[in-house]
This record gives structure tokens, sequence and C-alpha cells, in this order.
């Protein structure tokens, strides 16, 4: 299908011409049909069944923005560094740190049977990982395998419940009145 681009967006990216090639993707899950827009137009490189699935992970995509941005820098709006190199420094820390965490709960789910990492506590977990660290200060070389191992095992106690299915349909929410109204009395019948 082709859609038309507007004049804003040609001038936020010059290049873009007026019109793009997008490809609809109808999928039925669970009973309901879901359409997914991409660009992405070459059904034998990127196919449809393919698509919708990667698509229906996005949610965990959004999760570990979450867990970087909560979990891993404490809820702080802003990163310390003043200099741009030293930024692009402690953005790469932060990833290295979450991809550790990552690591570990892979780990940790291998010794679980019938759980993927996803189904870990990503606080919990984090946490674990930097106590082990503190840990590994102190231990001699030869012990550090083995106090690994024990991380590894440790998964049980990181295990989320499962995951309820949505019971509502995402909506748009209604905007509150700019001036709030006075609850109607209620009148009685005498």
């Amino acid at each position: 299908m082709k859609l038309k681009t507007s004049p804003q967006a040609r001038k936020k990216w010059p290049g873009l011409e007026d019109e793009m090639t997008a490809r609809l993707l109808s999928v039925t899950r669970k009973g309901k049909v879901c359409h997914l827009l991409t660009s992405m137009t070459d059904a034998m490189r990127y196919p449809g069944g393919e698509m919708a699935d990667l698509y229906s992970h996005r949610w965990e995509i959004e999760l570990g923005y979450r867990e970087i941005k909560q979990t891993m820098q404490l809820s702080r709006l802003t990163l310390r560094s003043k200099k741009p190199e030293l930024v692009e420094q402690e953005l790469w820390g932060v990833l290295l740190a979450y991809n550790l965490v990552r690591y570990q709960m892979i780990k940790m789910a291998g010794h679980l049977k019938g759980y993927w990492p996803n189904q870990l506590s990503f606080s919990e977990s984090c946490g674990m990982v930097m106590r082990m660290l503190m840990t590994l200060q102190g231990a001699s070389p030869g012990r550090i395998p083995e106090l690994m191992r024990d991380l590894e095992s440790m998964g049980q106690l990181v295990k989320l419940p499962t995951r309820r299915e949505r019971a509502f349909p995402r909506v748009v929410k209604e905007r509150p009145w700019r001036y709030p109204t006075a609850p109607k009395k209620s009148q009685s019948v005498a």
C-alpha cells in the first residue's frame, strides 16, 4: 500500500519522498484479528508470522527500558556526567551492567524447568548480582566458580508469578474537566 507523507515529515527528514510504501499484515491472535503496518515490505525476507511474533514481544523491550531507568538508575532523570564523551561512557556502563544482569538471569532460568528469563524479577536479580560482586571482592580466586554456581542456582528465589492477560482493552483516557463540578445531591422521596 502507498501512504502519503506530510509536509512536516518531509521538512523534518529531507530525504523522505512524497509517498512511502508500507505493508499491512493481518494476524489472528486468540480469535481476534490484529493489523500490523510496517515499512519492511519484502515478504520473503520478513515473513508475516515472524513479524507478528516480534511485535507481540515489544512489551518486553519497553520493560527493559523501564528496568534501566527505574531499577538501575534509581529513577534519576539525568545522567551525572557533564561532558558528552563522559555521558557516552556512562551510557555504555549502564548497558554493560544491564546485560550482565540479564546474562545471569538467563543462567538462572536455565536451572529452572519451564521458565524463561523474562519470568524472573529483574530488580531482585540485579540486587543478587550486586551482592555477589561485593562478595567476590573478598573471596579467594579458587572459590569464585563455586560462588557463581550458587548464584545461578538461586533462580527459584526471583521467580515472578504468571502474568495475567489484559482484562480491559487499551483505550484513550478522557481528559479531566478544566473546571471541576460539584457532585449532584441525591433527592430523597418523602
